[in-house]
């Protein structure tokens, strides 16, 4: 049975208190990707600069100051290498997922050469466009 997977990264907004992964991010971006995501996959998860791949209903976490965006390239593998692990983990990473990724060049250009030899599919339905682009994407599909 194949499975559509949404990964959706986290935003610099946050809320000022701790707060479930699916709740503490909270600009309209996120917001939109989020609901994009819960309306039309099977599952999905939060890709964190912090804390990797994490459930969106796991336990409140303290909001944080870290992001992938103009990280080195180092800072960005190491980050990607246990997203892969985590993917795995999870029983994320065969050939019947699809694997949809909501996020920017920041939270995938590593992350996909460790994936795609798992034989998952990936999407990614915003590739290539601008921010304001994108929210547009999200705003016309929900």
């Amino acid at each position: 049975m194949s499975q559509e997977i949404g990964l959706v990264s986290c935003v610099k907004t946050k809320r000022d208190e701790p707060d479930a992964p699916r709740n503490l991010y909270t600009s309209p971006y996120f917001e939109k990707m989020r609901d994009y995501a819960e309306q039309n996959h099977d599952e999905w998860w939060v890709l964190s600069a912090k804390h990797g791949l994490i459930n969106p209903d796991a336990d409140p976490i303290e909001p944080y100051d870290e992001t992938l965006s103009g990280a080195r390239v180092a800072k960005k593998r190491e980050w990607a290498e246990r997203v892969a692990k985590q993917l795995d983990g999870q029983g994320l990473l065969f050939e019947d997922v699809t694997l949809v990724l909501h996020a920017g060049k920041d939270y995938y250009d590593e992350l996909l050469p460790l994936i795609e030899s798992a034989g998952v599919t990936i999407e990614i339905p915003t590739e290539g466009l601008a921010i304001g682009e994108k929210q547009a994407w999200y705003k016309e599909r929900l």
